[in-house]
């Protein structure tokens, strides 16, 4: 066999090597599992966390650390709605406004970032109402 032939006879052999049928499964396997992982925590539900006071976050506003107790400066109520000290304003009529359990306005924004322009929810204390 000459050198060339050999070589070519080599390089057939690693390739039907890396070509079996149970490398092929395992390979796919690989790729499939960490795919499943990622789309079975996708589809968990987001958890909560809890108040300075104690009660829960509702899960559709929080993803863990997005809530948090708002000083009172930063909520003013105005004839349209609650202005925020970022100028956002939420209509009282708003599906994000929920009920705060305490004596105290609790604003969630992504990633708990007090800056942020956008909020998920706004948790407003009862006025005696």
């Amino acid at each position: 066999m000459n050198r060339k032939a050999s070589s070519r006879h080599v390089h057939r052999a690693v390739g039907a090597v890396r070509r079996r049928p149970s490398d092929q499964r395992r390979s796919k396997v690989l790729l499939i599992l960490p795919a499943s992982l990622l789309a079975g925590s996708l589809c968990m539900p987001a958890s909560a966390h809890q108040a300075p006071a104690g009660w829960q976050y509702d899960s559709s506003c929080c993803a863990g650390v997005d809530c948090y107790q708002a000083p009172p400066s930063d909520v003013k109520e105005t004839k349209y709605g609650y202005q925020l000290s970022t100028g956002e304003l939420i209509p009282y009529s708003d599906h994000r406004i929920k009920r705060s359990r305490d004596e105290n306005f609790h604003e969630c924004k992504p990633g708990g970032d007090i800056n942020s322009q956008h909020s998920f929810c706004l948790y407003v204390p009862d006025r005696g109402m």
